[in-house]
């Protein structure tokens, strides 16, 4: 299975865990990759939300194994619902996570990539916070 367009770490972490990109992944990441705009219309549980993520993740792993990458914000998520916020930061964790070792395991530098999560109860210091970071 070829990821045309992914850096070789995020082919084989995506090999790993899944069998094949769904139809609405394979047809959004050529445009998302080629930063053109997408509209993603399926049903769910069809991967549009991870859609974007992965090739979000993968400009910004792509930025940190060529030293580019910058401490600030470059992917903005807005969802209708705090809970549904959450589930998504939880669910980016794990990927991210296992990204990370495959990283490792092809002997390549290590990259972070964080995610926070803020609502209309994040309290000030902890917005002050995210700005610093």
């Amino acid at each position: 299975m070829s990821l045309a367009g992914f850096h070789p770490a995020i082919e084989r972490w995506f090999g790993s865990r899944f069998r094949e990109p769904t139809e609405p992944q394979r047809q959004a990441w050529p445009l998302i990759q080629a930063g053109r705009n997408a509209l993603i219309a399926a049903p769910t549980g069809s991967g549009k939300t991870f859609a974007a993520f992965l090739a979000a993740i993968d400009s910004l792993l792509r930025q940190g194994l060529d030293g580019t990458l910058t401490d600030g914000t470059q992917v903005v998520y807005v969802s209708p619902l705090k809970a549904l916020s959450n589930d998504v930061q939880k669910n980016l964790a794990e990927p991210l996570a296992e990204i990370r070792r495959t990283l490792e395991a092809l002997c390549l530098p290590d990259v972070e990539i964080r995610t926070l999560v803020r609502t209309g109860d994040t309290p000030a210091p902890v917005r002050q916070e995210m700005v610093r970071h």
